[in-house]
């Protein structure tokens, strides 16, 4: 359902298939119930047009357009985010109280790091480096798993800004399962519970397009990724 708003601007975000750090924004904006359109793009060979309003060179990007072509370019998820909650109608996806609501900032930051270590672990191509990734991707669930006192979700009920940043990193596990068992999560059941609340929902589910698995499996093979040879 989306939610039509007087004067509200049109969204575009600028997108790659394999992204996690789009899929943040378009699940925030598919939980504000916000019409965007989606533009993707090879980062492999950015468009010109690309790299003028991207100061970093990275997606996503959201391009708010108000009047006529008068189009504001934003960029680095975060501040797409916190953009979109801060102008949209629908339902908060930060908690109302303060210090709650810096808490979760500090674990959507948590999130970033897990992806930088997940970046070095599907990338492995020796079993030491892939070993290595593993244990600190397991040492963090871990770490989370200790903090998850509620269910379905990160804050119980309420779906919110944390669990639009670990979908994406879920969503990873869920083709590598389908190669191999990482036991990324053997300990960590209440991560687990997490993790399958998050990949029926709906936002998360239509974050990507179809092929996606396909996508990620090539990104594997083109790599040499330690993971496939395992499972050879």
């Amino acid at each position: 359902m989306t939610v039509d708003q007087p004067d509200a601007p049109a969204l575009t975000l600028v997108s790659h298939h394999l992204c996690p750090y789009v899929q943040r924004a378009a699940i925030v904006l598919a939980e504000k119930g916000v019409r965007f359109e989606r533009s993707y793009i090879d980062l492999a060979h950015k468009p010109d047009w690309f790299y003028a309003i991207s100061p970093l060179g990275k997606v996503p990007l959201l391009l708010v357009r108000r009047d006529g072509n008068d189009t504001a370019a934003l960029f680095e998820s975060a501040v797409i985010c916190e953009y979109i909650e801060e102008t949209q109608m629908g339902v908060r996806l930060h908690p109302s109280d303060p210090l709650e609501r810096a808490g979760h900032r500090g674990w959507i930051e948590f999130g970033s790091s897990i992806l930088a270590d997940l970046w070095g672990f599907e990338t492995a191509t020796d079993a030491n480096s892939y070993e290595a990734k593993r244990k600190m991707l397991a040492g963090k669930f871990g770490r989370i798993e200790n903090v998850l006192t509620a269910a379905p979700f990160f804050a119980g009920q309420h779906f919110s800004m944390v669990d639009a940043v670990y979908a994406p990193i879920f969503r990873y596990f869920d083709v590598f399962d389908t190669i191999a068992d990482t036991e990324v999560f053997a300990q960590t059941p209440k991560v687990r519970a997490w993790r399958a609340a998050l990949r029926g929902r709906p936002s998360v589910a239509n974050a990507v397009t179809a092929d996606y698995a396909d996508r990620l499996r090539a990104f594997l093979a083109e790599r040499d990724a330690h993971l496939l040879k395992i499972a050879a």
